[in-house]
């Protein structure tokens, strides 16, 4: 019968277990809005870098271009002032012992490599810093050869002795040629040579010079050093973790922010670089990724942005052109990794998640006890609706201690008696049918059948009562859920308390007087009874305890309420880490227990973040019961036996301003090969869906970042493992 019911509902209607129906909903609930806080966490990540990006790269790129602005204007202001001067008839270019005399003046006031000046006569002079230092002066005739001369010079610029001779003609220079074929102040070109102390690239400038009668007499000259540019470039902010570099238009590299320099030593000669064959893998890989998306350096005349992929992770581009009135024509580009703004967005999402997983598992965990206190009384009751309708009527429903299971529970014991007795009936009917079977057995067969279709009706109108009544109850439970019973016991043991006290008064004033009452005594054992009870009583107040003991350990593990950076108690950080695997270091089946030594010494209250504290400690902890329960699932009980698990936990002050904490096993201990990269990401010797390899690292990111302190791992492979945290008492840099 039990079968066909079964049956019958299974071919009605698809049925889902009741337990389910509570939580799977609760779950999927936590469970969307976990997802939800995770990813508007990440889109607001990634728009917070791109916005930090383009602001750093567009301040770089706007500091770099004041600084070519001013920077490379200097050469054509000392040509602007030495032709004003000889138009104006101040300066005689015949002179050319005053010239050179002038112009090493002019390089104690400007940061120069060259100043000069060439005729048209084939005659010259010029100033020069050729070891990037000292001053010296060139003069040159027109007749070769040995037409030059190169003299030093005293503190007054006054000739002192001859250093060299040359010959020089200004007719086959390009830096005397090409301003006077194009009549005007312009850039002549970029010279690369090896000096006396160190290499030089210098870009030279031009213009034309002419007498008061307007006739051209020649072009004054300066040349500007440009390895400078990349010594400004290294000190700019954005140089710690991207690139800026400058090129020409054929992608020739001019400077950089790398500490390799922008040009090669061949055979002791100065050869610049392309940048797609920069020593800087970084500027590089950039150089040749621009090129590769299909833009040609000379090609680009607006600033641009892009996103480029090297060695799997992003960098964040901008190329800007930069010109003169003059004829330069060059390109600046600044580079950031994504990983410059990351770093603080990835520890704050992996604290969200964290927090999210861990309010998802406690949600589940208080859901399925719950779902499991209101669904037994009615498992017990499907049980007993299942026995009943095989037959055996002597089923009785115990109570429960909710309101709405303790009238379904009465409905169903009325419901089993009145079919106990329906059925008692119908058998002493049928007895009397019997009796007078030879007379009216038409009469009783008719009776029979009636009285079948009647118990028809009857179970079946009693099991759908029943059903409504059990249907009733249970939606309307569903809305009340159980909160009264840490409440309620502080009253009912007051309760209790006093009516016991009105029990043992009663029997102070009326001391074995009534037998009956006596008699009751005896027989529900009162003396028992009452100490029982309150045994009870204490037992059940101590299980709420522990109840709110642990949610009040969870809380102090996650100090979700303390996640800002304050002064605390290390060692309750660390009883409430215990208190929460102390599931893990009990006796099992499987493997013996472990063993928690405390060497706590006498620590003032730490200045740190509590909740990111106590994630350290979980990892180590976590991490060292994985490697005993390893060990003593390898060895035999009699060998655990003889070498306990054993964790041994141990703080003190340090320098009276650090404190250490140190957790040590004696486990297997960590091979040197393993414990070199103990704290990389992603590194785990665990098997796979037993670890992430992030835990470590985390833990050495919020020691080191966090709280400016050091976490170290002492191993010697068969002897175990130590892991010794130090922080500062006090932080005086605020993270």
């Amino acid at each position: 019968m039990v079968k066909d019911i079964k049956k019958q509902n299974a071919s009605t209607v698809k049925a889902f277990p009741l337990q389910m129906v509570l939580i799977v909903p609760f779950v999927l609930q936590i469970f969307a809005a976990v997802g939800l806080v995770g990813y508007l966490s990440f889109k607001n990540g990634q728009k917070a870098v791109q916005e930090l990006a383009d602001q750093l790269m567009d301040r770089t790129n706007s500091i770099v271009e004041q600084h070519l602005n001013s920077y490379l204007a200097i050469p054509h202001k000392v040509n602007q002032i030495n032709a004003d001067a000889i138009a104006m008839g101040l300066l005689d270019v015949r002179d050319r012992q005053t010239l050179s005399k002038y112009f090493w003046k002019l390089m104690q006031a400007y940061d120069l490599s060259y100043i000069g000046i060439g005729l048209t006569t084939g005659e010259g002079a010029g100033a020069a810093r050729y070891d990037g230092k000292t001053v010296t002066i060139d003069d040159w005739g027109a007749k070769l050869p040995n037409n030059g001369k190169n003299y030093s010079i005293d503190k007054l610029g006054n000739r002192t002795n001859i250093n060299s001779n040359f010959d020089y003609n200004n007719f086959n220079e390009s830096w005397y040629k090409e301003p006077i074929k194009a009549g005007k102040p312009i850039w002549s070109r970029i010279y690369s040579w090896n000096g006396a102390s160190e290499p030089y690239i210098t870009a030279a400038t031009g213009r034309p010079i002419y007498d008061a009668q307007n006739r051209l007499l020649g072009m004054v000259g300066a040349d500007i050093h440009l390895l400078k540019l990349s010594e400004f470039l290294r000190r700019l902010d954005v140089s710690r973790s991207g690139q800026v570099f400058i090129m020409e238009r054929n992608g020739m590299l001019i400077a950089n922010s790398s500490n390799y320099q922008p040009f090669t030593e061949v055979n002791h000669q100065i050869k610049r670089l392309q940048a797609t064959d920069s020593p800087d893998p970084v500027i590089r890989e950039i150089a040749k990724q621009i090129q590769q998306t299909g833009h040609r350096f000379d090609a680009i005349n607006e600033p641009k942005k892009w996103e480029l992929e090297w060695q799997g992770e992003r960098n964040f581009v901008y190329v800007n052109p930069w010109r003169d009135q003059y004829g330069l024509d060059w390109l600046v580009v600044v580079s950031v990794p994504e990983r410059v703004f990351m770093t603080s967005i990835n520890a704050n999402n992996q604290s969200t998640i964290a927090l999210c997983v861990g309010a998802l598992a406690a949600a589940v965990f208080i859901g399925y006890f719950t779902s499991a206190w209101i669904t037994q009384p009615i498992l017990r009751m499907k049980l007993a609706s299942q026995a009943i309708a095989s037959g055996r009527l002597d089923q009785k429903f115990a109570t429960s201690n909710i309101q709405e299971l303790n009238i379904l529970a009465q409905s169903f014991n009325y419901m089993a008696e009145q079919l106990s007795e329906s059925f008692t009936a119908l058998a002493a009917s049928k007895a009397e049918l019997e009796d007078r079977v030879e007379e009216r057995t038409a009469e009783l067969k008719t009776a029979l059948t009636q009285l079948q279709l009647t118990q028809a009706q009857v179970i079946q109108g009693e099991k759908m009562s029943s059903l409504g009544q059990l249907v009733a109850g249970v939606a309307h439970e569903i809305n009340n859920p159980v909160n009264f019973i840490h409440g309620n016991i502080t009253h009912l043991n007051e309760y209790t308390r006093d009516l016991l006290r009105m029990i043992h008064l009663y029997q102070e004033r009326h001391p074995e007087d009534d037998p009956e009452i006596q008699a009751l005594a005896e027989e529900i054992d009162l003396e028992f009874l009452t100490e029982d009870m309150q045994k009870m009583l204490s037992s059940m107040k101590m299980g709420t305890d522990r109840i709110r003991s642990i949610v009040l350990s969870l809380r102090n593990f996650s100090r979700i309420d303390e996640a800002e950076f304050k002064a605390v108690n290390i060692h309750d950080g660390i009883e409430s880490t215990l208190l929460i695997l102390q599931h893990r270091l009990k006796d099992k089946p499987e493997h013996p227990a472990i063993a928690v030594i405390r060497d706590y010494g006498d620590l003032p209250l730490v200045e740190c973040y509590p909740g990111q504290l106590n994630q350290v400690f979980m990892n180590i902890l976590v991490n060292a019961i994985d490697a005993l329960e390893e060990v003593n699932s390898k060895h035999t009980q009699e060998e655990n036996q003889q070498n306990p698990s054993q964790i041994t936990i141990r703080t003190s002050v340090s320098n009276t301003q650090w404190v250490e904490i140190a957790i040590a096993d004696n486990g297997p201990g960590i091979p040197e090969q393993v414990k070199n990269r103990i704290f990389d990401p992603f590194f785990t010797t665990k098997a796979v869906g037993k670890g992430t390899g992030m835990g470590m690292a985390i833990s050495y990111q919020i020691i080191k970042e966090k709280h400016s302190g050091k976490l170290e791992c002492f191993s010697t492979f068969g002897q175990g493992t130590e892991m010794r945290i130090q922080i500062p008492i006090q932080q005086n840099i605020v993270n």
